[in-house]
């Protein structure tokens, strides 16, 4: 026999599309789109980069991990007798997975640091991971970016080993990729007096574009360590042939995690 309970339940299916808009709900009803970004400090020497336990609010029931490495650390003035051609550092690689989880589920999570270091060498130091460990996440990382680098031998291309593309489902990730490391750039054949030196490089997927510097007469710059979030750090730069001239690229952008759920 009917009775009130059976009549006021509606399968969904019986239910028109669009015809319980959100203005015909109670406050409070429905889900929220929650954003948790968690990061080192920007714009700051010797960045520690941020590591913490993070656990699931109640009710959660899926989540969307987003990773960018931390960039590689800009090259320094390797040479102080003698103008050289430089390679911009590169920015942190991306990778993103969305999983199911609960409400209580603990994570792991850190947002990696650049390379505590100025480089006075030739070579910069490479940008340090991020990633996240826990439920339904194996070897979920994003690697940092590639190191800067300056060399006075014209005959000796500077290169850095780093992997410009990243395959779907590489780093325990649903999608990644990587920037491009920036393109050799200085003078050519030592041609240094009144010369233009410029030194590139790159940004993060998603987050920022690179940055160039440039140089216009017979002197010395340092990197600056001011640089977007896992971007790569400026390198130190010069015209001068002269001894005695040299000068420290800077830190990478730290890097950076974002967390999405409802």
């Amino acid at each position: 026999m009917a009775n009130y309970r059976s009549y006021r339940q509606i399968p969904g299916a019986r239910v028109p599309d669009g015809s319980i808009t959100k203005s015909k709900l109670v406050a409070g009803v429905g889900p929220t789109l929650c954003v948790k970004w968690i990061h080192g400090a920007p714009n700051s020497v010797c960045s520690n980069g941020c590591c913490c336990n993070w656990q699931v609010p109640s009710g959660v029931e899926k989540i969307t991990w987003e990773l960018w490495g931390s960039g590689g650390n800009g090259h320094g003035v390797c040479m102080c007798n003698r103008c050289q051609h430089f390679r911009g550092a590169g920015g942190g690689a991306y990778n993103t997975k969305t999983i199911t989880t609960s409400g209580g589920c603990q994570y792991t999570v850190c947002a990696g640091a650049p390379y505590r270091c100025c480089s006075r060498g030739c070579n910069g130091c490479q940008g340090c991971s991020s990633y996240a460990n826990g439920y339904n996440l194996s070897n979920f990382c994003a690697i940092g970016g590639a190191r800067g680098c300056a060399n006075g031998n014209w005959s000796v291309v500077c290169t850095s080993t780093f992997p410009c593309c990243i395959a779907p489902g590489n780093n325990g990730g649903d999608f990644g990729m990587a920037p491009h490391q920036a393109k050799f750039s200085g003078h050519w054949n030592c041609h240094c007096t009144g010369n233009v030196a410029h030194s590139c490089s790159s940004g993060a997927p998603f987050l920022a574009v690179g940055t160039e510097q440039q140089l216009e007469q017979c002197w010395i710059r340092c990197g600056c360590w001011t640089v977007p979030y896992a971007s790569g750090g400026q390198g130190a730069m010069t015209t001068y042939c002269g001894s005695g001239h040299c000068g420290q690229g800077g830190q990478g952008g730290t890097g950076l995690v974002k967390i999405t759920y409802l």
